[in-house]
């Protein structure tokens, strides 16, 4: 059985919202500059990486749509045609 994140993510996992702020900063402390190359790096590797958890989510929410849009809600008729 698939087991869903509440909104505060699981354990080595954000939710949706706390990835995509994390990200926000991380994008605004490299936009800043001001950093040694070692800091860049290493945040450009979390920013790519909290990215990803993102894009996780938003494909398993793009999914979830997809199913409850094709199952038919009780009570309605089959399309006619």
């Amino acid at each position: 059985m698939e087991r869903m994140a509440d909104e505060t993510g699981t354990a080595g996992k954000p939710s949706y919202e706390q990835a995509r702020d994390e990200l926000a900063d991380v994008v605004k402390r490299l936009e800043a500059g001001g950093l040694t190359l070692e800091e860049s790096l290493a945040l450009w590797e979390r920013g790519e990486k909290l990215a990803a958890i993102c894009e996780e989510w938003l494909e398993g929410a793009r999914a979830r749509l997809a199913a409850a849009m094709a199952q038919p809600e009780e009570g309605d008729a089959p399309a006619p045609f």
